[in-house]
Formats: C-alpha cells, sequence, structure tokens
C-alpha cells in the first residue's frame, strides 16, 4: 500500500448568515480590495453554502470552513471549527437548551439507572 500526501485544502473565516436546511448555512466571507483605478479600500463579501455535518452552528457565529468536493447543488464547503460563539441572546438561550437536553441531571440518572440489589 503506497502512502500518498494530500493536497492542503482551501480554508477560510467567515460568518454565519443564515441556516437554511438540516445540516446547512449560509456563511458570508468579507474581504478587502482596492479599486483598480482611485486604489480607494472596497469592501466586498462572498457568499458560501457550508456543510455542517453537527449542526453546531448558529447564526452570528464565526467559523473556519474547508473546501471539499460537491456535496450537494450549491455546497463545496465544510465547516472545521467554531471561532467564535455569537453573543445574541436567543442563539444562547438556545444552546444551553440543547446542552441541558442532551445531559441528563443526577435525578433523571438516578431514576433511570436500575436499582442493584
Amino acid at each position: 500500500m503506497s502512502t500518498t500526501t494530500r493536497n492542503t485544502r482551501q480554508t477560510m473565516i467567515g460568518i454565519v448568515t443564515s441556516r437554511t436546511g438540516d445540516k446547512s448555512v449560509k456563511v458570508t466571507i468579507p474581504y478587502k480590495i482596492p479599486h483598480p483605478r482611485y486604489k480607494k479600500v472596497i469592501n466586498r463579501r462572498s457568499i458560501v453554502h457550508v456543510h455542517d455535518e453537527k449542526n453546531e452552528t448558529h447564526v452570528g457565529d464565526k467559523i473556519e470552513i474547508m473546501g471539499t468536493r460537491p456535496l450537494s447543488r450549491l455546497k463545496r464547503f465544510r465547516v472545521l471549527r467554531i471561532v467564535t460563539l455569537s453573543a445574541d441572546a436567543e442563539v444562547a438561550a438556545d444552546r444551553a437548551a440543547q446542552s441541558s437536553e442532551a445531559a441528563p441531571t443526577a435525578v433523571e440518572a438516578a431514576v433511570t439507572a436500575p436499582a442493584e440489589v
């Protein structure tokens, strides 16, 4: 078996602007470019559709994305990691609700655990 190295893939950092569906988010990638003639710096942005396998990102999060093979008609990127979390109050409440659902409390654990005799 031969060992071959993979090429490094393109990575970018952007902000989640929309949750378009299950396991999908829209990410805005801002960048600056000088005007061709007047050299004034112009703010531009690219909008890409990104695959979020674990549904862990929310609107306002800053995430790192990586280019990948086409996953659907529009998705060509996937989430690598969350750089910073959103400071929005609704998002924070949603995250707290999800984490409390995932981890059972001590009372729930005691009730569902089999009794030892």
